[in-house]
């Protein structure tokens, strides 16, 4: 994978959600989507989603949220997305130089293009990865 690089915003963004700095109501789709570049900024796909998916569970769990609401799918989703577009993409200075170039990745409906919505809010794409039944996501190895 092309190593887009982190903004110093971007690294203190990962290092002050880690930390339980951000507030539930101040975590959107846009920084779902920054956290899955940052990580892969680092790492590849399967680390990227390993700490991906550790960080939410946390963020989940320090502000008393069921990790039931935790989505698996989705999170590996997106995952694969942003890694995509950060194959295909010239190489970013930060998130947000990443996001002007792929604009499209901050439409939190994109998924629908990939995923019949029986199939992404079922009980088991909640609980564990499952393809997408419309249209792949395509995949980059390292």
């Amino acid at each position: 994978m092309i190593r887009h690089r982190l903004s110093s915003d971007d690294q203190r963004f990962r290092a002050d959600f880690e930390a339980g700095v951000h507030a539930p109501g101040s975590f959107g789709h846009r920084e779902h989507v920054r956290l899955a570049y940052v990580y892969l900024a680092e790492h590849v796909v399967a680390e990227a989603a390993t700490r991906m998916r550790g960080a939410l569970l946390g963020f989940l769990g320090r502000h008393g949220i069921p990790l039931s609401k935790y989505h698996e799918t989705l999170t590996m989703a997106w995952i694969l997305a942003v890694a995509h577009f950060m194959e295909r993409t010239r190489v970013s200075a930060s998130a947000d130089d990443f996001f002007e170039a792929n604009p499209m990745l901050l439409d939190k409906e994109i998924m629908s293009t990939h995923y019949s919505a029986e199939s992404l809010f079922s009980e088991e794409a909640r609980a564990r990865f499952v393809e997408p039944d419309l249209d792949p996501i395509p995949r980059h190895e390292p």
